[in-house]
């Protein structure tokens, strides 16, 4: 059976990539028609003479509307929302729009290309998994290419989600899929999804698991249908087995019918599909008006929806990986982590070994690009009597106040509210915990301020979108030689921040990009009307400081907290003992 599902493979191969655009297309106008002779023939037996006349009439004007590289339906670009003024203030329940994520709603190729949904899937193995799951998903590409479409997916998913526990699973699809899936939106089709107000169904042959959440809370899907995963019981806690469950892989076309009851009075008003996709024409089929993706129109980069217009913002999110992990990525990827490690050791050893002058020339020979800039420099202890400087700082990863302090070439203190053991250990400066009690965090950040400069993170934790969250207002009854500083991390490999791993390995992946760059731009000193000793409160001082921040970042200001954070990321309050 293999054997000749190779050669049909192979066929399929030489059809869509060896030869010319004319025959490609003639090959598909061919396929088009017979389609549509199936569709008609099908149609008609189930049809009077009356009806049979009138579906000749529906065809024809089909036929006129169609796009010249499909002969069956036109493309989504020529979309028109129907004008009817009543449509906006009544739907009827019968009025659907349906269609598939991979190749429709996102901005890839079509799954007949194994590679568009691999990326997800590796995501699910490195995030939720391991990073020998992610290895053997990997080395899965060397024979996929051969396998039939189903038995792709068979594959990918038991090697994705075997002994994948389902908690693991939840919290990716929680708190990473959805930033790659905002990414990767396609322009044209949201633009239908968000005009329309039918009623929208999603089915696909991905398993459920991974789309769901994305489509119910972000895009506002109403009912979705995919492959459902199998799960096991062990010692209490359930596990996937990497096998699906009920009738198993999710047919696209079958399952609609069996979702309308294959009734004309249920049909879907509204149907997208893949122009390459073959599953798609036959499921888009039985929609009263069907439009198609081609292929090179949604790889335009001009289809790429903009962070502006995302359905809901993007402001939290977590997971290492901060690129597509494609086939060859996850390749490169690999290949780096050995050299990405001792790159990591040797940064931070130099680091905490070196001065600072020497450390950061040495820093920048290794590939970790500073830039800074600075409006005030502030040297030497504080007086008798006076307090030292505050340098409030917005909060990128656990590495702001290392890159202020080798910048500024000056020690400071740095207060925290949760570091880890190792993480103080490989600091190049020192660092105070505090205890999350606003009256004994006063006394001791006064304390530090009498013996010198000190900076503080308000935000009590990171952020990697371009978003402030609220400052906690303390800082600002502590002194009147307040300084903000607007700090920016930039990394194209890993994130070096996380809100349900390893924290004190956020340091180490962050040092471990090929050129990971930090920019720290030191403002000007705090006037002391626009202080609490100038008669502001310390609310109006935060809100203020975290205003001057934003403008300098190109940031948008939040009123979200560490603890709005955790809960979406982690399900916890980001409490650490």
């Amino acid at each position: 059976m293999v054997f000749p599902e190779l050669l049909v493979i192979l066929a399929e191969w030489v059809l869509y990539r060896l030869l010319a655009n004319s025959c490609y297309r003639a090959a598909r106008k061919l396929r088009g028609y017979g389609f549509q002779l199936k569709n008609f023939l099908n149609l008609s037996k189930a049809q009077s003479p009356h009806n049979t006349s009138h579906l000749l009439n529906n065809n024809h004007q089909q036929q006129q509307n169609q796009d010249s590289s499909n002969p069956l339906f036109p493309s989504i670009a020529k979309y028109q929302e129907p004008l009817d003024e009543n449509r906006a203030c009544s739907v009827s329940p019968d009025e659907v729009l349906v269609c598939d994520i991979d190749g429709v709603l996102l901005r890839q190729l079509s799954s007949r290309h194994f590679h568009a949904f691999f990326p997800y899937f590796m995501l699910i193995a490195f995030e939720g998994g391991s990073i020998i799951r992610a290895i053997f998903l990997l080395l899965s590409c060397s024979f996929l290419w051969a396998l039939p479409q189903e038995t792709k997916l068979k594959v990918l998913s038991f090697i994705t989600f075997s002994g994948l526990k389902v908690k693991d699973m939840e919290s990716v699809s929680r708190s990473v899929l959805p930033k790659f899936f905002l990414d990767n939106l396609s322009l044209q089709v949201y633009d239908v999804w968000a005009r329309t107000t039918y009623s929208k169904v999603v089915f696909t042959s991905l398993p459920q698991v991974m789309v769901e959440r994305f489509l119910r809370e972000h895009l506002s899907a109403d009912d979705v249908i995919g492959t459902k995963m199998q799960e096991i019981e062990v010692m209490g806690r359930k596990v996937y087995t990497g096998l699906a469950s009920g009738s198993g892989f999710v047919v696209k076309h079958r399952a609609a019918k069996d979702y309308f009851f294959d009734d004309n009075n249920k049909k879907p008003s509204l149907g997208i599909g893949s122009s390459s996709s073959l599953q798609d024409h036959s499921f888009i089929s039985i929609c009263k008006e069907a439009y198609l993706c081609n292929e090179e129109e949604v790889m335009n980069k001009n289809n790429t929806l903009p962070r502006e217009r995302y359905p809901k913002p993007l402001i939290f999110h977590d997971g290492r990986l901060a690129f597509l992990p494609t086939p060859l990525a996850t390749l490169t990827m690999f290949m780096w982590l050995p050299i990405g490690f001792f790159l990591a050791v040797f940064r931070i050893s130099i680091g905490v070994l070196l001065p600072y002058h020497v450390a950061n020339i040495l820093a920048a020979m290794s590939g970790v690009r500073i830039t800074f800039k600075t409006h005030n420099l502030y040297n030497g202890r504080p007086g008798k009597g006076k307090t030292g400087v505050l340098y409030v700082c917005n909060h990128r990863t656990l590495l702001d106040p290392v890159f202020l302090t080798t910048s500024l070439g000056k020690p400071l203190t740095a207060v925290t509210y949760s570091l880890s053991k190792f993480s103080e250990l490989i600091a190049p400066l020192k660092t105070v915990s505090l205890k999350r009690d606003r009256k004994r965090d006063g006394e001791a950040m006064q304390r530090l301020l009498s013996k010198g400069d000190i900076v503080v993170c308000p935000e009590g934790t990171t952020c990697r979108e371009p978003y402030l969250l609220r400052f906690s207002p303390l800082f600002a009854e502590l002194t009147e030689d307040i300084v903000p500083v607007a700090v920016d991390a930039k990394v194209s490999m890993f994130y070096g921040t996380t809100a349900s791993g390893l924290k004190c390995l956020d340091p180490i992946f962050f040092l471990m990009n090929p050129r990971p760059a930090y920019s720290v731009e030191v403002l000007k000193k705090l006037p002391k009307e626009m202080t609490c000793a100038g008669g502001k409160s310390s609310f109006e001082v935060a809100n203020f400081i975290q205003g001057e921040l934003a403008k300098v970042l190109g940031f948008e200001c939040t009123n979200l907290t560490r603890k709005d954070k955790y809960l979406v990321l982690a399900g916890n309050e980001g409490i650490v003992t």
